[in-house]
């Protein structure tokens, strides 16, 4: 895991992260950060071996020049493809959702805000098909003394230090319509999707696998549910281990894709000072 302190002054397009602050989509405001911030980086690197889902064709990036050029400079350009949905990113609610906000209408409120962890590791650890209750979202109210009231609700169920082994990460290394039936990772319960919706204003919610659903899920309902109330969702984070359960400011940027329905997304997150 990346980690990267900066003193001083973060300036960001768009939002001012400050307690309790109400920031108007588009306005331009200033970030403070303590000096020796630390950032870490919460995403996985794009390339060949970038997981994607068995029936994409994965991360392409093809070398259009390299070299010095005829005028006696240095010159270098690529191009790459790839699917909305692979590696870290977004699903836009209109992924499951046909009124649903498209990647350019998400907010930036919704991106950036306070981390709620909800360590479920454990569980993941006996059970490859897990799905995270309401039980365990009670369990960290209680812990944690608080409500999941305005945060960004982040998953750890500790399946990104699978990430170099796809078998493990997904339950095979199989490609194709064939291996969707052969998913095994956890998710959200459908239920404690909705109890989220319906009683918990969250920004967004992320996860450290594949889908916000778990590997056997067939009709994807914590993706329908969490869509139809515009509840955006981060995919395939990379390692939470130093995020605590509160605290910690996340910065969840995709590609600015017009109507897409997602996008690759550079996650980052300020460690608290205490």
């Amino acid at each position: 895991m990346n980690i990267i302190r900066f003193a001083g002054v973060v300036r960001l397009l768009g939002v001012m992260l400050v307690a309790g602050a109400s920031v108007a989509h588009g306005q331009v405001q200033s970030l403070s950060v303590s000096a020796g911030a630390q950032w870490v980086d919460l995403t996985h690197d794009f390339d060949a071996s970038t997981i994607y889902w068995p029936t994409e064709s994965g991360f392409q990036l093809t070398v259009d020049k390299f070299g010095m050029t005829e005028k006696g400079y240095f010159y270098a350009s690529k191009r790459f493809a790839a699917a909305e949905h692979g590696g870290t990113h977004l699903d836009a609610p209109i992924h499951f959702s046909k009124e649903g906000h498209t990647v350019d209408q998400v907010t930036l409120d919704r991106l950036i805000g306070e981390a709620a962890v909800i360590d479920v590791r454990d569980a993941c650890r006996d059970d490859p098909d897990y799905q995270v209750g309401v039980g365990d979202l009670h369990r960290w109210e209680t812990q944690q003394g608080r409500q999941l009231v305005d945060v960004i609700v982040l998953i750890r169920t500790g399946y990104a230090t699978f990430w170099q082994d796809r078998r493990r990460y997904l339950g095979t290394d199989q490609t194709g319509p064939d291996a969707v039936s052969q998913l095994h990772f956890p998710g959200l319960d459908p239920m404690a999707a909705r109890w989220l919706a319906d009683h918990r204003p969250v920004k967004a919610i992320g996860i450290d696998t594949a889908s916000i659903d778990h590997g056997q899920s067939e009709r994807f309902q914590s993706h329908v549910t969490l869509f139809k109330h515009n509840i955006p969702v981060f995919e395939n984070v990379a390692d939470l281990s130093r995020l605590p359960a509160q605290g910690a400011t996340v910065v969840a940027l995709p590609m600015k894709i017009a109507k897409g329905t997602g996008a690759p997304l550079r996650i980052i997150a300020s460690l608290p000072s205490n």
